[in-house]
């Protein structure tokens, strides 16, 4: 159990007198901590697994987490043990407990594309905004739920905050407090909630039904969270609210890692846990098993320009290492170009793979340029965020089917494919569905089960609101396949789940609809494997859990697809890694490139006030910690910005490095031996490499 850590760690696995802060330094093992200290809970402290949780961010890092338990403890000790993110515990707790919150556990989940097709159609009549006007709508109603602001004070709020302000009055705060409520009452006529509801949904549950709490409390014993200082208000609470007088809580955490104060992170909620839990235990581990002592002492000097309540200094025992370098060249297509040329050669002379290679930096843009670059000399390269498997046209429509499927209520995911494949379900008959559900204030599937038989209609909705006969029929037809499939999916037909949900979208016209739509036959092939690779999936789950229901796997894989949607295309494919500096985080890599050591870029142009600067501090040290030998930041002379070429200026941060350990190049040409000793070495290297393949 104990095999392989130092005192420290041992010291953050045996504590369990009460609550305890790991302070974990960038690649200072917290993860084997973690898994081990769930071993020792169960071993040592006779805690049963069942009353364990473990909750992070990521899926990734969850199924990490589970993989290194697999491995420490047998599965008959681990059976029923909660790891998990907090977003799945939140989607757990709000199925058990949805009758509380006025919902059924059919619900559907929206995603971030949902929340703003719904803000769009509620805001559409009265105000028409744009795309950036609805991100900051979108924006500021998330910051209110997870602050555990409710509508009626988001309002209040609002008004109050205008009249105390001397300039115009900002309308969009007043359309965000107004259309609050709207948004509340639509996700609950839906039967959906949001992705910060996984969590507000809990606490509020919580603070209303005490007995509830009590119930949950009963069920979790001890809990270990990750990545604490990541967490916003509404997940700092719900820890409170699980934890309770038992504090039997261990929280690993480091707030020179916080970076995410955009969606609401708080790393001061590491300090507020000694207010709320005052026997708080403090263990800090500083030995990094990742970098060499010379990035370790940048990434140290860097940080110390930061405010702190907890001062740790990290150190390994890897050897002092290579001389961090930056990198001036001419301008941004010099700087890639250096780049690129540079991985050729040391890919050649160290006998490298591309994967050991990751290009970071602060924003999108900065790799457009990179990537031509690296296209031009044939260069594989794997961006972060490639093409998510939950983002394809398909996949997006057989999981809309599926939502109406377990939520008939699900008023969003049935306008998306009402009429995919074709069915003659035109504009005005979607609107005659539409009118007719805002008058009886149903569902549109309500709507449709009325207007779709001509009596009914004529009964309900009057001569002017029936569909046109082809269109009635197309629908009638739809609904005896949706209500088949539901009976067959239902009542102990799990079991072939799949292939039932399989056999529907076929007798929906999908293959041949994908022949229609596809640019080939074997593209239309590929789209129909995804459709059928999802229902798979679903059969799976259904599978590994019996106590789980095509409503909840369903759930469960828009979860998946909001928190690791990202997942990149070949990944197992020997490229060179590009990531932006927050995308970096919880990767290490042998040789690293910053991009855009400058002014307005790192730190960011927005980053004006203290605390913004703060957090662009931490991100660079973040970038900084991913190297583990080699660490190269570059910067350009001139950068076109705003349509016209610009002189830049070095970073502020430049100047924080230990100064003793950068080399600076510049513009200087090199010699033409030196240029020739280059050029004879990468030879050599190359030479190398064939003699070694034959």
């Amino acid at each position: 159990m104990f095999t392989g850590l130092n005192p420290q760690q041992k010291a953050a696995v045996r504590y369990c007198d009460g609550p305890v802060l790991v302070l974990a330094g960038a690649g200072s093992g917290k993860t084997s901590v973690i898994t081990r200290k769930i071993g020792y809970l169960i071993g040592e402290c006779g805690i049963q697994a069942r009353h364990i949780a473990a909750v992070t961010f990521t899926n990734k890092a969850a199924r990490e987490m589970r993989e290194r338990v697999q491995k420490l403890i047998p599965a008959s000790a681990s059976r029923g043990l909660q790891i998990s993110t907090f977003h799945n515990l939140g989607l757990t707790i709000l199925r058990k407990e949805a009758q509380y919150l006025g919902r059924t556990p059919a619900l559907s989940i929206f995603d971030d594309q949902d929340s703003k097709t719904l803000l769009k159609d509620l805001t559409h009549r009265d105000f028409g905004l744009e795309t950036e006007a609805l991100k900051r709508l979108q924006g500021l109603i998330s910051d209110w739920k997870n602050r555990l602001i409710t509508p009626e004070r988001a309002l209040a709020e609002a008004i109050a905050m205008q009249s105390r302000s001397d300039g115009p009055p900002d309308q969009l705060l007043l359309i965000a407090a107004r259309a609050f409520e709207l948004y509340e009452q639509h996700l609950a006529a839906y039967n959906a909630v949001d992705f910060d509801d996984l969590i507000t949904g809990p606490v509020r549950l919580f603070q209303q039904h005490p007995e509830r709490l009590q119930h949950w409390r009963s069920r979790i014993h001890y809990l270990l969270v990750d990545e604490y200082q990541d967490t916003n208000d509404s997940q700092y609470e719900l820890v409170r609210q699980l934890v309770g007088a038992r504090q039997a809580l261990t929280v690993v955490g480091d707030d020179d890692q916080s970076i995410y104060s955009w969606r609401g992170a708080k790393p001061q909620n590491l300090v507020r846990l000694q207010d709320d839990f005052p026997t708080l235990k403090l263990i800090k581990l500083e030995q990094n098993y990742r970098s060499s002592s010379r990035i370790l002492k940048a990434a140290n000097a860097v940080i110390a320009n930061n405010p702190h309540v907890f001062e740790k200094t990290l150190w390994s025992e890897l050897g002092v290492g290579d001389e961090i370098r930056i990198v001036k060249t001419l301008n941004e297509e010099a700087e890639v170009g250096l780049v690129a040329m540079e991985i050729i050669d040391r890919r050649l002379q160290s006998r490298s793979t591309y994967g050991d290679f990751a290009v970071l930096y602060r924003s999108n843009h900065q790799s457009r340029l990179l990537e031509l670059k690296l296209q031009s000399l044939q260069i594989p390269y794997r961006m972060s965020g490639g093409t998510s498997f939950f983002s394809r046209s398909e996949v997006k429509d057989a999981m809309a089917y599926l939502r109406v499927l377990t939520n008939p209520r699900d008023d969003g995911a049935l306008l998306r494919i009402i009429n995919t494949p074709k069915r003659e379900i035109g504009a005005s008959s979607v609107q005659r569905l539409r009118d007719y559900a805002a008058r009886h204030s149903c569902s549109l599937l309500e709507a449709a089960e009325v207007l779709a038989d001509p009596e009914q209609a004529a009964r309900s909705a009057g001569d002017d609101a029936q569909l046109p006969a082809r269109a009635a029929a197309s629908l009638q037809s739809f609904l005896h396949q949706l209500h088949s499939v539901r009976r067959g999916t239902s009542d102990g037909g799990e079991s072939d789940a799949g292939k039932q949900l399989k056999d529907w979208f076929i007798a929906l016209d999908f293959p041949q609809w994908l022949q229609q739509t596809s640019s080939s036959a074997s593209q239309a092939e590929r789209r129909f494997d995804n459709m059928n690779a999802l229902c798979q999936q679903i059969q799976r789950m259904l599978d590994a859990d019996p106590e789980l229901d095509i409503n909840g796997s369903v759930s469960k894989l828009v979860l998946q697809d909001i928190l690791d949607g990202q997942e990149e295309d070949g990944a197992e494919e020997d490229a060179v890694n590009l990531l932006t500096l927050h995308a970096a985080k919880g990767l290490e890599f042998p040789h690293v490139y910053i991009l855009g050591l400058e002014e307005e870029i790192l730190p960011h142009r927005n980053s004006t006030e203290p605390e913004q600067i703060e957090e662009e501090r931490r991100l660079f040290y973040v970038g900084i910690t991913r190297a583990k030998q080699t660490l190269t930041m570059t910067y350009a002379g001139v950068r076109k910005q705003y349509g016209e070429k610009l002189t830049t200026t070095i970073s502020r941060f430049a100047e924080e490095l230990p100064q003793e350990d950068v080399i600076y190049e510049g513009l200087t040409r090199p010699s033409k031996e030196a240029s020739r000793a280059r050029g004879r070495a990468t030879l050599d290297a190359l030479f190398k490499d064939l003699a070694d393949d034959l």
